[in-house]
């Protein structure tokens, strides 16, 4: 019996389009991509769309000053923000803005049939104006104390330390943001939405089961107990937006037009695409589903006026509206002076996107807890989890298979009970999945991992390999360790898509979807493993940071040598003994780690005359991506398979080639350079002693 295939829409809040995309942004974005991924990967039908919330007097005021229209400032920042999503694997079935025509047409049309219903009132207003600039001021330009608690500096709308909202007029001491000027009242006739009309509606809709996280339901009780107010949705001339009907000079004020862009960035969507039809996603009595995934700061306008702009319409009302907390970084509000607010341009020069897309995942849970990026932690538990735990798994298996089975698995694989487990543990691991429970989920992942490197470490295929009779024993332990890697990158796709599509080229698979978890890979050809993440360079870490610095200047690029990890070229040298300054005492020689590694790879580094780029098995250790300078010396293909010595505990080295993770030992001299080899029983891992 086949499983039911649900239709799902799911949308992240859209990003205003006068700034960067920085990292607090992309929390909301990677988390909405690993749902849509994992709810895929269970055989569901999901459609994900965005835009760009491109109207309002800030974008205005930018173009002005940039001296080009407000439509080119749009164009220009909804490319950026296109790019910089596309940089961190997160694939929007449609990414548009709340400038286009769709978008008008819906608006209009909601507007005209709640005005028509009795749901829009007018009345005159007094509103702060700015005497120097020449226009009233929207929320966002306005500044002052909160006539609540007093806190300084509080936006015209709401304040971000009580979490009060109320109208600018109320602010005390409030100041333009635009001029420094203090605004004067002034009286304009304004539209409004009469929120109130709704209010029974919204009580029940709030307390729906999965509508709302229990604290955001919680929260919206303090507003009902405290009352609903009409909504002023009309902004005054000059204003970049879409005119009201029938209302000449007056704007919709960009909250209204901005959720309605996911009705117009889907039907976008839906005129490209023969499969997808609109009504059948926001109908009324529509059996799709709906998830606006949100920060927990836009709560009031996605769970209160979104849900009663929509009945009062007669469309459909989202299925459940999931706030996330905010991103700190270093347990602090991100801080340009400290280098932590990190656009997210700035993080893919230096890092793996994966690297945030693992640590974010390792810290989601369905709660509006703030996340901390905690730059150290990061590193470190990238390095553990998916370096340490889960790429060595393939790897300690992989060079077996390659070297002394032609690639091919066992043609039976053993230790069933074993793979059931990994099996099973996925029913547990979709259902976190789903309920947006992904540090749980993650988790589970990494326990599965340390079961399958115990299994490994109990059953020393390196120590079976050494005895001719148990080559057959061989074969099978490396066939049960890729079965149980293949395991965790099925559960880990949605996070990793593009180690999971390394995976898939690795393994000679068409998918890592859920279901297909219940396959055992028997008798199957494997292709030659290769590298599929690095360990997080430190170095890079601080220069992320120290390009995030506002108070910096822009730096020359360090030069980089075109070396191996020794930062000097191997070149033939003196065979002179050596001067008694450079003697060294027992305890420093035995610091470092020599081990016996295997060539899997060796290649050319375009752009280098002197690099090899080497692929090393290093048996327990894994595997590790060397860059030596023996180019002149050898070629590339005369270096596969052959056994070289490894410092295995040298701190990894960023190149512009990538990360160098260690240095092979050479020896020069007059007649040339040689690589150090060990005899031919020696297995890679062996130490050197």
């Amino acid at each position: 019996m086949g499983t039911f295939v649900r239709k799902i829409l799911a949308t992240s809040a859209l990003p205003y389009a006068n700034g960067d995309i920085h990292l607090g942004h992309m929390v909301e974005h990677i988390q909405t991509d690993i749902w849509v991924r994992a709810m895929r990967a269970m055989g569901h039908q999901v459609t994900m769309v965005c835009a760009d919330d491109a109207h309002g007097t800030a974008i205005m005021l930018t173009a002005e000053k940039n001296g080009i229209t407000p439509e080119a400032q749009i164009a220009q920042v909804k490319a950026a923000h296109e790019r910089d999503f596309e940089g961190f694997l997160v694939q929007y079935d449609n990414y548009y803005s709340t400038h286009s025509e769709e978008n008008r047409a819906f608006s209009h049309e909601i507007y005209l049939k709640n005005r028509d219903k009795g749901h829009i009132a007018t009345r005159p207003v007094r509103q702060l104006f700015d005497p120097e600039k020449g226009l009233f001021l929207a929320d966002r330009f306005i500044k002052g104390e909160c006539p609540k608690c007093g806190a300084p500096d509080q936006y015209g709308d709401s304040c971000e330390k009580c979490g009060s909202t109320y109208n600018a007029t109320e602010l005390k001491n409030p100041y333009s943001t635009l001029s420094g000027a203090a605004p004067v009242e002034r009286e304009s006739e304004h539209y409004f939405f009469k929120l109130p009309d709704f209010e029974a509606f919204l009580k029940a809709w709030t307390r729906t089961p999965g509508r709302l996280q229990s604290s955001i339901a919680n929260k919206l009780d303090e507003w009902f107990a405290a009352g609903l107010a009409d909504w002023d949705i009309s902004r005054d001339a000059p204003y970049f937006g879409f005119e009201i009907p029938d209302a000449p000079g007056k704007y919709f004020y960009v909250w209204v037009d901005a959720p309605i862009g996911y009705m117009a960035s889907f039907k976008n969507l839906c005129e490209k695409r023969d499969d997808l039809n609109f009504d059948d996603y926001w109908q009324a009595n529509s059996h799709t589903e709906l998830y606006h995934f949100i920060g927990k700061d836009i709560v009031y306008f996605h769970a209160l006026f979104w849900p009663a702009m929509l009945q009062g319409a007669d469309y459909r009302t989202p299925t459940g509206v999931f706030a996330h907390g905010f991103l700190l970084v270093n347990g602090e509000k991100m801080s340009k002076s400290r280098g932590t607010f990190i656009k997210a341009q700035t993080y893919l020069k230096h890092l793996n996107p994966e690297y945030l897309r693992y640590y974010f995942a390792a810290k989601l849970s369905s709660t509006v807890d703030d996340l901390d990026l905690n730059l150290d932690d990061f590193a470190q538990k990238i390095n553990s989890d998916l370096v340490g735990k889960v790429v060595n798994i393939a790897s300690r298996c992989a060079g077996f298979i390659n070297k002394r089975f032609d690639n091919q698995l066992a043609a039976t694989c053993p230790e069933r009970d074993l793979i059931q487990e990994f099996i099973d543990a996925g029913t547990e691991i979709e259902r976190r999945y789903e309920q947006r429970d992904y540090a749980q989920a993650v988790r589970q992942i990494m326990a599965l991992a340390d079961r399958a490197n115990q299994y490994i470490d109990e059953q020393k295929p390196w120590v079976l390999a050494k005895q001719p009779d148990q080559a057959e024993q061989v074969q099978a332990v490396c066939t049960v360790g890729l079965n149980l890697f293949r395991q965790l990158m099925i559960y880990l796709s949605p996070i990793l898509p593009a180690m999971s599509e390394q995976v898939k080229t690795f393994l000679q698979l068409d998918t890592l979807d859920f279901a297909n978890r219940h396959r055992i890979l028997e008798n199957q050809a494997i292709a030659v493993f290769t590298p599929l993440m690095q360990r997080v360079d430190p170095d890079a870490v601080a220069a992320m940071v120290a390009e995030s610095r506002e108070d910096l200047q822009p730096q020359a690029a360090p030069v980089t040598a075109q070396v191996s990890h020794s930062q000097k070229p191997i070149a033939p040298s003196s065979n002179a003994a050596p001067d008694n300054s450079d003697m060294i005492e027992i305890g420093d020689f035995a610091k470092v780690d020599l081990r016996v590694a295997r060539v899997l790879q060796a290649q050319p580094v375009e752009g280098s005359d002197k690099l090899l780029q080497l692929t090393l098995d290093v048996g327990p250790l894994g595997q590790r991506n060397v860059f030596s300078g023996i180019r002149e010396h050898y070629q590339a293909e005369q270096l596969v398979g052959q056994l070289v010595v490894l410092v295995a505990n040298l701190k990894p080295r960023k190149m512009r080639f990538g990360v160098s993770e260690g240095m092979v030992i050479a020896a020069g001299g007059e007649s040339g350079v040689f690589l150090v080899s060990p005899a031919h029983d020696a297995q890679p891992g062996d130490r050197v002693s």
